[in-house]
């Protein structure tokens, strides 16, 4: 069972709220990343692009390492496993209310009685 009242999923939602943040998701998949290079494809000083990782980093979704005077982020996909098992959830529910949408509409068009040709519906 998923866990609803999680401070972490919490995070991670808010986290995965903002497209800023997805994208940056995104490009973490790839490999390591400096905040320089996942401020770049944004038109954002370096302090906003800071705000966006420290909101990754809270949801626990990226790892920050400072070498020298380099910070390089890594993603870290663990708490996406707790988004996911919620989303899951909620995706069996809605595919459960199609079959079941799907099998009236099956009955519905079988109970009809045929139409002879040239009829117009």
């Amino acid at each position: 069972m998923v866990e609803l009242n999680s401070p972490q999923l919490d995070a991670v939602f808010h986290a995965l709220g903002d497209a800023t943040r997805r994208r940056m998701l995104h490009d973490l998949a790839a490999g390591e990343r400096s905040v320089g290079q996942l401020a770049e494809p944004f038109a954002m000083s370096l302090a906003a692009a800071s705000k966006h990782i420290k909101a990754l980093e809270n949801a626990g979704l990226i790892r920050r390492e400072v070498r020298g005077r380099t910070h390089l982020c890594r993603l870290d996909p663990g708490p996406l496993a707790g988004a996911h098992g919620w989303l899951r959830f909620y995706e069996q529910f809605w595919t459960d209310r199609l079959d079941v949408l799907e099998r009236l509409l099956r009955a519905e068009d079988a109970a009809k009685p045929p139409t002879p040709a040239g009829d117009d519906p």
